[in-house]
């Protein structure tokens, strides 16, 4: 049984195929060509990859994905689409489903969201509830940096609370929009965000998100 995470692999490599190596994307600085190289490095070199989360390994980050950014677009694709090698902890498929079925997400709407003739995407129900279940899990380290309270809440109430705080602000909308929220893509995701105007003035601001 393919798993969502297969499937938006297999999604982003498509839509990576068909927008061509030099278009936008809703990652500040890179090309679809970047994106893609990210995406690979991310998978098969655990040892440069940390440098996304750490500092002290972004130098060796930004060195290999170079690398990596100037093999053949096409061969990146192809990685992309192959998956992990066998040795990495992404060839687990828990491991695979937990950790790619967002990040794959998030970036096949960067692709989708950066041109300028794209429309909403409509995700099947228990897709949405298994992106709503990551976002519940994650709400604290994504909402972090948030300089205010921060409530994401689904259309039918449910809520998770990304930061203590106040004063607080909610933002509403369906879980792929919420995540996109949640990754640092405010501009580009539909959501209803209520709360005092200065407070939501600094969230925009601050951009909470880790990726």
């Amino acid at each position: 049984m393919s798993t969502h995470a297969k499937r938006e692999r297999l999604l982003l490599a498509d839509l990576l195929e068909a927008a061509g190596p030099d278009a936008l994307t809703l990652c500040d600085g890179w090309k679809t060509h970047e994106l893609a190289a990210h995406v690979v490095v991310r998978e098969r070199r655990p040892d440069a990859a940390g440098g996304i989360l750490l500092g002290a390994l972004k130098n060796r980050l930004e060195r290999v994905q170079a690398e990596f950014a100037a093999k053949p677009y096409e061969e990146l694709i192809q990685l992309i689409r192959t998956g992990p090698p066998r040795m990495s902890p992404y060839s687990l498929k828990q491991l695979d489903e937990a950790a790619n079925t967002i990040e794959f997400y998030v970036h096949a709407e960067d692709v989708r969201r950066a041109q300028p003739d794209w429309t909403p995407r409509e995700l099947d129900v228990v897709f949405a509830n298994a992106l709503w279940g990551r976002i519940e899990k994650m709400a604290r380290v994504l909402g972090r940096k948030a300089p205010v309270g921060l409530v994401l809440r689904r259309p039918d109430g449910q809520t998770a609370v990304a930061h203590r705080g106040t004063p607080v602000v909610t933002v509403t909308g369906e879980p792929g929009e919420l995540v996109l929220f949640a990754f640092g893509r405010q501009d580009a995701a539909r959501v209803e965000v209520e709360g005092d105007k200065e407070a939501v003035a600094r969230l925009h601001e601050t951009k909470p998100g880790i990726s």
